[in-house]
C-alpha cells in the first residue's frame, strides 16, 4: 500500500448460528470469535431461547459477543444484509455451489473489503438442513480425516475465525486496482428475485406435483444465488419480470 494511503475498509464476518441447541455451546463459539477478533453473532431459532443463562460462563468472558447477540426467526432474515453467505458443511447434498476451505474463504471475506459477509453454521447435532445451504452462495468445508470427520460447533467457528485473523492482523489484504465491477446484491434483494420469479411461476403450475414443489423451489434457488447478481443486474431482472406480469400492448 502506498505511503499515506488509507488502509481498505474490510468487515468482519456475521457468524450465523442455526438453531443451537444448547447454550453452552453458544457461549464457547462466542468465546471463540472474541479470540480472533469476530464480536457479531446472530442466532437463528435458538432452541432454548435467547438470551441463555449457559451461554455466560461458556463464554469465558466473551460477554460483548453474548451481549450483542441478535435472533432471528429464519435464516433468510439473519443474513439479509448480507452480499456474500457461506454456508459450512462437511456434505456438499447434492447443491452445486463454489466450494471453499476456511482459508479461501477468508481470503474472499477479506477481498470484499466492506461488503458484508456472513459464515453460517448448522446445528450440533445434525448440521445445516439442505434448505439453509440452499440460501447461500458458497460453501465452506473443512479438510478433515475421512474417518473421523466430526467437529463441534466451536472448533468450526475457531477455524473460520482463525483463518479470518490471520488476514485481519497481518495486514495483507490490499485493494485491487480500480475496477467498475458492483458488489453482489444483499441477500434481501435476491430472494426478492426469487419470490418474484416464484410468484410468475406459480399461476402456471410450474411448481406441480405438490409432492416436487419444495425440490423444485431449492433448485430455482440454486440456480439464481450462483451468478452473485450486483443490486443493478438484480433490478434490471425484477424489472423483466413486471414487464412479463403486464399484458401485452394491443395491436
Amino acid at each position: 500500500m502506498p505511503t499515506g494511503a488509507e488502509p481498505p475498509v474490510i468487515v468482519p464476518p456475521v457468524i450465523v448460528l442455526v438453531r443451537p441447541q444448547l447454550g453452552q455451546n453458544i457461549g464457547k463459539a462466542a468465546r471463540a470469535m472474541l479470540n480472533f477478533g469476530l464480536t457479531e453473532m446472530r442466532l437463528v431459532s435458538p432452541r432454548d431461547g435467547w438470551p441463555n443463562p449457559s451461554a455466560g460462563p461458556a463464554a469465558a468472558g466473551a460477554d460483548i459477543v453474548l451481549e450483542r447477540a441478535v435472533a432471528f426467526e429464519t435464516l433468510a432474515e439473519a443474513v439479509a444484509d448480507c452480499a456474500h453467505v457461506y454456508a459450512t458443511t462437511v456434505r456438499k447434498r447434492g447443491v452445486s455451489k463454489p466450494v471453499f476451505t476456511p482459508e479461501e474463504a477468508a481470503q474472499a471475506i477479506h477481498a470484499a473489503g466492506a461488503t458484508r459477509s456472513a459464515i453460517v453454521f448448522g446445528p450440533e447435532r445434525s448440521g445445516l438442513e439442505t434448505d439453509d445451504v440452499a440460501l447461500a452462495r458458497a460453501i465452506i468445508t473443512v479438510p478433515v480425516n475421512p474417518e473421523f470427520a466430526s467437529l463441534n460447533l466451536a472448533q468450526a467457528v475457531v477455524l473460520c475465525a482463525y483463518e479470518w485473523s490471520k488476514g485481519a492482523a497481518l495486514g495483507v489484504v490490499e485493494q485491487p486496482t480500480v475496477e467498475e465491477i458492483l458488489p453482489p446484491a444483499p441477500q434481501a434483494e435476491l430472494d426478492g428475485l426469487i419470490g418474484h420469479f416464484e410468484a410468475l411461476l406459480e399461476p402456471f403450475e410450474y411448481f406441480d406435483p405438490p409432492a416436487r414443489a419444495a425440490s423444485t423451489r431449492r433448485t430455482l434457488r440454486n440456480m439464481l444465488t450462483k451468478p452473485g447478481w450486483n443490486h443493478l443486474e438484480v433490478r434490471t431482472m425484477r424489472g423483466m419480470l413486471s414487464a412479463l406480469e403486464r399484458r401485452p400492448r394491443k395491436e
